[in-house]
């Protein structure tokens, strides 16, 4: 019986070679993306997306990346935000104790014919702590991947109505980043909070562009400076010159072509600011608040329909230099 267990037991460890070899070579074969997805979960687009942001306003991410990078990133930024977007959860990068500092404590605490509980428990701290991060990587299915028609971009957008803020949530990535609480990403170069979205037009950039603004003012800690300095960045995504021809030519509402305009948004938005604040003044190289209107080249939008995001950022998150934008999360060299 003996020597039929052994026998059974060396069949069975050269089977578990043979398939560990033949996964390997099967993983040689695999282009990097494939095995990429292959260990990673990518979420699938919300092709509904579109039409639910021609409805309603949403907030959320337009991550920047290296072109024919977007799948690396979408992993990075998926396990970034996913530390981050989690409610009622300030401990998140200190206040936690790491699986490896548990599984210390327990072994100098335990010893002698304890050591078999103590194994146990550190199978079960293991697991805790990997249904942790799990559990955190989860909470990104609050998020909607967007597919977008520009390479090097990622949008994700919030469910309606959700409680999550944006920009609160970038201050944080930031921080951690600077703190060194956080490593620098690879793929992920920029992320810009969403606060609002709307339609392209008139009103409703002036709409949108005022209640921001005066959810800005009303936070008296918010404002440092009067009278209040802003400046306005305007960035048309994947919108060329040839297809905002196409976009004019049909569209009949002459609100949406003047704001393919720089000029012409920047006036608007200049106006909604000081609707709001009657002593705002622009200011280019170090404003308080910046504004920054940008245009999402989303997929399956019907002709003529154009969707802007829409954000409200104080100063800490921007860089003016060599144009305003969302401060980067990587080195200069990196983005360029």
């Amino acid at each position: 019986m003996a020597e039929i267990e052994d026998l059974k037991q060396s069949v069975e460890q050269q089977e578990e070679e043979i398939e560990s070899e033949q996964i390997e070579g099967f993983k040689e074969t695999m282009k990097p993306w494939e095995q990429h997805s292959a260990v990673i979960s990518i979420p699938r687009f919300n092709y509904n997306a579109p039409s639910i942001l021609l409805r309603h306003s949403h907030t959320g991410f337009l991550i920047t990346c290296p072109i024919k990078r977007e799948k690396s990133a979408t992993k990075e930024a998926i396990s970034i935000l996913g530390k981050y977007i989690v409610p009622s959860s300030s401990d998140h990068l200190n206040g936690s104790e790491s699986s490896e500092n548990v599984k210390k404590r327990k072994l100098d605490t335990v010893q002698g014919d304890n050591a078999t509980t103590t194994e146990s428990e550190l199978s079960k701290v293991e697991t805790q702590s990997s249904e942790t991060m799990d559990n955190s990587v989860n909470e990104t299915s609050n998020l909607k991947l967007v597919k977008v028609t520009r390479s090097g971009l990622l949008l994700f957008i919030f469910s309606k109505d959700s409680l999550f803020d944006p920009v609160s949530i970038v201050s944080d990535i930031n921080q951690s980043l600077e703190s060194g609480a956080l490593k620098r990403p690879l793929w992920c170069h920029r992320i810009l909070p969403i606060q609002a979205t709307c339609i392209l037009n008139e009103k409703e950039i002036k709409t949108t562009v005022s209640k921001l603004v005066l959810n800005y003012v009303d936070d008296k800690s918010s404002r440092s400076s009067t009278p209040l300095k802003f400046a306005v960045g305007y960035s048309r995504r994947g919108i060329e010159e040839t297809e905002m021809k196409t976009v004019k030519d049909k569209n009949n509402e002459p609100n949406l072509c003047d704001l393919l305009d720089r000029n012409k948004c920047f006036s608007t938005v200049a106006a909604a600011v000081k609707e709001v604040v009657s002593d705002s003044t622009v200011d280019l190289k170090s404003p308080e608040l910046s504004i920054l209107i940008e245009l999402l080249p989303l997929s399956g939008v019907p002709n003529g329909s154009l969707i802007a995001a829409i954000s409200v950022l104080p100063r800490e998150l921007v860089s003016t230099k060599p144009r305003l934008c969302v401060k980067a999360l990587v080195s200069d060299s990196k983005t360029k």
